[in-house]
């Protein structure tokens, strides 16, 4: 299935480099995910409870397997991204979730028709949690991201940094903007106006102004002028999913992938609690997102820009040794000097964490398979996100406090940076 490239407009016929009509495609889909992510849930939370008659935990348990379940298919949807493109799954995937949006805002009448039982409840909110997590934080974020890759190559690391801030601007003012929605227009017509925007309006600009590469609209990567002297690199040879495998580099990514969504999530889902083992208040407790924010934003642009002209090695050294700081923070977060080291190693964490996503598989293993590649690792970053808010709960029932759950979490890191330091990351030629 494949739709032409010239319709219904001529890329090649634009001013402006067409990258940048990309650009703004690829940043308003990821904004668009909003409601299958973490933070964008999280505004809904008490009105599913309520509707739904189900405890929290309930709830949580319900987000947890479908999330799970959600991550062994993201690797599938990755490998259709390669054969069909980014214009058709970007479209496909924004309809779909707009659906699976529908189908949450109607939950509770759904387990109503259904008899009404606890279970039938909890059966029909897995589902729903599965299809938004599926469609919306795995299809959806990686097609909108991928597609950006393969329209940059010389100043790639800054273009997606600059994508990042906006991006980061989105997620960080969405539970403010989605609760004053809840509140004038109640949750489930909310939820309605996600899905318009989302499944037509969205979905409507998608087909019209995605394209799949440069190559197939006629033009240059980056906007170069064909044979220019100036065009000095090409993408490295394209690996399969096999191969990259099979390469320990990609497993020392992908890990320290899974090692920054576990623990990372983890804090974030059990905040006011381990800032209230700690002698604080909830206040000093979502404070901490404020510096983290600064210095996950300014990191990102600064390393955005520097991964152009370095490797990516250091920035992966330097991502899990700041991980470590912000465990310990965790560890010594009764003391005044463990919260800056939890803001410090966890907001620089993961503005570095924000450049690797984006620029390792492509860089490593090529843009043929990109989308299967970087589908696998988002999917066993995906179950690692899952499990990790449960394992720190049950850290905390069996030793009675958080720091246990920290120490192993400090543990798997530190081996992971012995792994990144030692491990021979030589990057693949790139000049022609």
């Amino acid at each position: 299935m494949s739709v032409s490239a010239n319709w219904p407009f001529k890329p090649s016929a634009f001013k402006l480099y067409y990258g940048w009509i990309i650009w703004i495609a690829s940043a308003l889909g990821i904004l668009c995910t909003i409601p299958g992510q973490t933070i964008g849930i999280a505004a809904f939370t008490d009105s599913l409870i309520t509707a739904l008659s189900i405890s929290r935990t309930e709830l949580s348990l319900a987000y947890l397997i479908g999330t799970i379940i959600s991550s062994f298919y993201l690797t599938w949807a990755g490998k259709w991204f390669d054969i069909l493109g980014a214009r058709i799954m970007i479209s496909t995937a924004s309809i779909c979730f707009s659906l699976s949006i529908i189908y949450l805002s109607f939950v509770d009448t759904i387990g109503t028709l259904l008899g009404g039982s606890n279970f039938g409840n909890l059966s029909v909110i897995t589902l729903g949690f599965f299809l938004i997590r599926f469609l919306g934080q795995g299809v959806l974020t990686n097609c909108s991201r991928n597609s950006l890759l393969l329209w940059f190559n010389e100043k790639r690391g800054l273009v997606v940094g600059m994508r990042t801030v906006v991006i980061s601007f989105g997620f960080s003012t969405a539970p403010l903007v989605l609760g004053n929605a809840i509140g004038i227009l109640g949750w489930r017509e909310t939820l309605w106006f996600l899905a318009l925007f989302i499944g037509l309006g969205f979905s409507t600009l998608a087909f019209i102004f995605v394209r799949d590469n440069p190559k197939s609209c006629g033009v240059e990567m980056d906007g170069l002028i064909s044979n220019s002297e100036t065009s000095t690199k090409k993408d490295v040879e394209s690996a399969t999913l096999l191969q990259a495998k099979k390469n320990p580099i990609f497993w020392v990514y992908s890990l320290s992938f899974c090692a920054h969504a576990m623990f990372v999530t983890a804090v974030i889902f059990h905040i006011t609690s381990i800032f209230a083992e700690a002698g604080k208040s909830p206040i000093e407790a979502f404070n901490y997102f404020i510096p983290a924010a600064i210095f996950s934003t300014t990191t990102n642009m600064v390393t955005s820009w520097l991964s152009d002209k370095i490797s990516l090695k250091p920035l992966l050294v330097l991502m899990l040794f700041v991980f470590a700081v912000g465990c310990l923070g965790v560890i010594n977060l009764g003391r005044e000097w463990g919260f800056w080291l939890l803001a410090f190693g966890f907001g620089t964490g993961s503005g570095l964490w924000g450049v690797l996503t984006n620029l390792t598989f492509i860089r490593f293993f090529g843009p043929n398979h990109i989308g299967e590649i970087s589908g696998f690792s988002a999917s066993l970053s995906v179950f690692a996100s899952a499990i990790g808010p449960a394992l720190f709960s049950l850290g905390y029932d069996l030793f009675g406090s958080y720091t246990a759950p920290a120490k192993l979490s400090l543990l798997l890191i530190m081996c992971l940076l012995v792994a990144s330091i030692f491990i021979n990351q030589k990057e693949p030629e790139r000049t022609i």
